[in-house]
């Protein structure tokens, strides 16, 4: 039996995921194994789902936001909500109200980030969507031009939902893609 070493590049080395795979490797293939190799030396840490830390941090999915290491975090410490631009939606909303009243989550930490693709795109993605499929999505893109104000608007949205216990510590920052660092948006 022979063994193939993959190894999985990203588009920063200038690489595309499927450059030298064998016929029939995917990128969900490579993840599946390097699960498999995770799963061999895995050892139940012993945790529950409340986190550590009391808080929830929702920030966009942009790949290039390493949340635990540029928070200094483990695993346990928090709740990470992600999605495209960190957009404080319905969905953010129902996941941070069972974060709060069902596993003790205190605190929200809201981070968008420079050069989101979402300052790219307009509303008129929904239109673009409708003509070629035939429906009309139900989300909002939630497309943006100044991403501070949309910080701001992600506050509000939290501090100002129903169904949420603790508004009193929400703090949104912008994470700086070239620098690594957070700078934090006043609410007001």
């Amino acid at each position: 039996m022979t063994s193939t070493v993959l190894t999985m590049t990203t588009s920063a080395t200038g690489a595309t995921a499927t450059e030298g795979a064998i016929p029939g490797d995917t990128v969900t293939d490579r993840l599946v194994e390097a699960n498999e190799r995770y799963a061999s030396a895995f050892t139940d840490p012993g945790m529950d789902a409340r986190p550590v830390l009391h808080v929830a941090v929702v920030a966009c999915m942009d790949a290039r936001l390493d949340l635990h290491e540029a928070l200094g975090l483990e695993l346990g410490d928090c709740h990470t909500i992600r999605n495209a631009g960190g957009v404080v939606t319905d969905d953010v909303i129902r996941s941070l109200t069972i974060s709060q009243r069902k596993l003790g989550t205190r605190s929200v930490v809201l981070i968008h980030h420079t050069g989101c693709g979402l300052e790219q795109i307009t509303e008129e993605f929904r239109t673009d969507l409708e003509m070629e499929v035939g429906q009309r999505p139900a989300w909002a893109v939630e497309s943006f031009r100044d991403v501070d104000q949309d910080v701001r608007q992600s506050m509000r949205r939290v501090r100002t939902s129903p169904f949420l216990l603790h508004t009193d510590d929400i703090r949104g920052f912008v994470f700086d893609v070239k620098t690594g660092l957070l700078r934090e948006i006043d609410p007001s």
